[in-house]
């Protein structure tokens, strides 16, 4: 009788090992997702018609980019720590 218990649990350890195999690249597929990637140029606009940049001037421009060339003077100079 003893016997009978265990080819039956072998029995159904195979069957969860055959399932468990069964699933699991089913499982994995539906993980994976698609590399939509789009390519920019800097400072290139490529969307669509753009109401406020009609609206900027030169001067405000000129500000921006002053602000940004002051905000990257510390990448610029490595090594200095204070």
């Amino acid at each position: 009788m003893v016997t009978t218990r265990r080819s039956n649990n072998k029995g159904r350890r195979l069957l969860a090992t055959v399932l468990a195999l069964a699933v699991l690249p089913m499982s994995l597929t539906a993980c994976a997702e698609r590399a939509d990637v789009t390519l920019h140029e800097p400072g290139v606009y490529k969307g669509g018609k753009d109401p406020l940049l009609a609206k900027q001037d030169s001067q405000y421009v000129e500000t921006l980019q002053d602000r940004f060339a002051k905000g990257q003077t510390d990448r610029s100079e490595a090594g200095t720590v204070q």
